[in-house]
């Protein structure tokens, strides 16, 4: 896949002024990747001693050189030529493969950033588009929360509006199928034809009392919109961005790709629509509608928000949930599945807003949303 956009010429490794050092190649190991992990530490290395020309990475990159996110940013522009069966670059995209030694990944990756600096650059200058299905599982599950919790005789048709929606895959979360439990014999909701199985959604088996209820009384919500907003949108039906969301997941570890696929498979069952805008700017132009349920969600995509934008949508968000009265006016709920200083540790929560009334923390998962768990936790850091 070539880059959308005329790539620049690589950029000289000294006028990086801050190490390539970023949480990611330690944490990528930590969530189940060595083989990234194998590429992303000696590609830091090699870029800083020169070895190697560097990709000149996007705007929001450079802006922060302590924090390039080198997880997903080294694995991309090589996934594609593997994926299309074009080139065999990295070999861990070679199915059956084993990752016993992920030192293996390196020196087919590092011959690729030599031979290909202007594909590289071309991708290192995009912002990762991982949208990540797992995380419906918080999202579906926050959404089963606030509409149980209007303690309606029947639920309102629901619209779901998406802040940083890439390609959109997460507005079709209440055609997926949750599971928990061996074989999803202890918990499971939703569709059981659906292509997308989130299997492994909780810990303990089933989610908390509070959950596995709304779960039993909302079997399956009426959504009526599904439209979300990007700064810069994929089409989950155009093969190149379908390629795009496939470069940004982790090689060497088919489970994602599997509910990628699903996602994108029911994609094509199943329209929603993304526009090209940033958040507040997006929440500016919501408005409520009567006798529905306007739920505005969002996942993991509050870090790449300017704070100065953050706090125009936040008070956006404020508005709707003050015009959010009831069936005159419609219903109003925030959702996030955002990583959130708690105790002064990171940690990956679900919170729900309803109305104007406050924030609730429902529970904690894994960074892609599954292996969720009750949470103990009732205030958040700052």
């Amino acid at each position: 896949m070539e880059p959308r956009h005329p790539p620049r010429r690589h950029c000289d490794p000294r006028s990086y002024r801050r190490p390539h050092r970023h949480p990611g190649p330690r944490s990528c190991a930590e969530l189940g990747s060595p083989a990234v992990r194998g590429a992303a530490d000696p590609a830091a290395e090699d870029v800083r001693a020169g070895r190697v020309p560097a990709p000149t990475p996007s705007r929001r990159w450079r802006a922060r050189p302590d924090r390039r996110p080198w997880d997903c940013g080294c694995s991309a522009p090589c996934t594609p030529w593997c994926c299309s069966g074009k080139r065999r670059t990295w070999p861990c995209t070679t199915r059956g493969r084993r990752w016993d030694d992920p030192g293996a990944a390196w020196e087919p990756f590092r011959r690729a950033v030599a031979e290909h600096p202007d594909h590289i650059a071309g991708w290192m200058r995009r912002p990762p588009q991982t949208n990540e299905v797992g995380r419906a599982n918080q999202l579906i599950a926050g959404l089963l929360a606030v509409t149980d919790a209007l303690g309606l005789p029947e639920p309102p048709p629901v619209r779901l509006l998406e802040l940083g929606a890439s390609a959109g895959l997460n507005l079709r979360a209440d055609r997926f199928r949750v599971r928990a439990g061996p074989g999803g014999r202890e918990f499971a909701w939703g569709d059981p034809g659906s292509p997308v199985v989130l299997d492994g959604a909780w810990r303990d088996g089933a989610p908390p009392p509070r959950l596995a209820t709304a779960a039993a009384r909302v079997p399956a919500p009426v959504v009526v919109e599904r439209l979300g907003c990007d700064v810069d949108p994929l089409d989950p039906l155009d093969p190149a961005d379908a390629l795009a969301l496939r470069a940004y997941l982790w090689p060497d570890l088919p489970h994602r790709a599997e509910r990628l696929a699903g996602a994108l498979a029911l994609a094509r069952e199943v329209p929603a629509r993304v526009v090209r805008q940033g958040a507040a700017d997006f929440l500016a132009g919501t408005e409520l509608r009567p006798g529905t349920l306007t739920v505005v969600w969002h996942s993991v995509m509050r870090q790449y928000v300017p704070p100065a934008e953050w706090s125009r949508a936040e008070a956006e968000l404020d508005r709707l949930g003050r015009a959010g009265r009831g069936p005159g006016s419609g219903w109003f709920a925030h959702l996030a599945f955002e990583p959130r200083r708690v105790g002064g540790v990171h940690r990956f929560v679900l919170t729900a807003r309803l109305g104007d009334g406050p924030q609730e923390v429902l529970a904690e998962a894994h960074p892609w949303g599954l292996d969720a768990r009750a949470t103990e936790t009732t205030a958040l850091d700052g």
